[in-house]
């Protein structure tokens, strides 16, 4: 069975530059999308693991803002140090392992956590 092909988001950045830390994937995998879990940020982060949250929770904002965006290229680790928080499921019922699952900014949260990254 073939998997419904994977939205590349053209112009979304692909890392934190300068770091490896990785926002977008270049392929789907074959056997399926990593699911979508909620990771706990916890006090202790390094100020590096910050940095990436913030960049990425910038980047989903300058590129989606309060629309809702299908999950596609973005890279499930880092969609889950947001997700169940700032990054939504933006439909019932949702498939935490599907390239093609819509999310939303949950913009309250997002300002929260994030108030340098989320304008207005």
């Amino acid at each position: 069975m073939a998997l419904p092909p994977m939205k590349k988001h053209r112009g979304f950045p692909g890392r934190l530059p300068g770091t490896d830390y990785q926002f977008t994937i270049r392929r789907a995998n074959p056997r399926g999308a990593t699911p979508l879990v909620r990771r706990e940020r916890h006090a202790d982060r390094k100020p590096a693991d910050r940095r990436a949250d913030a960049a990425f929770m910038a980047a989903l904002w300058e590129y989606f803002g309060e629309e809702p965006f299908e999950r596609g290229n973005l890279d499930a680790g880092r969609l889950s140090w947001l997700f169940g928080r700032e990054v939504v499921p933006a439909e019932d019922p949702f498939d935490p392992a599907s390239y093609t699952a819509l999310l939303r900014i949950d913009v309250a949260r997002a300002r929260a956590s994030f108030p340098d990254a989320i304008e207005g």
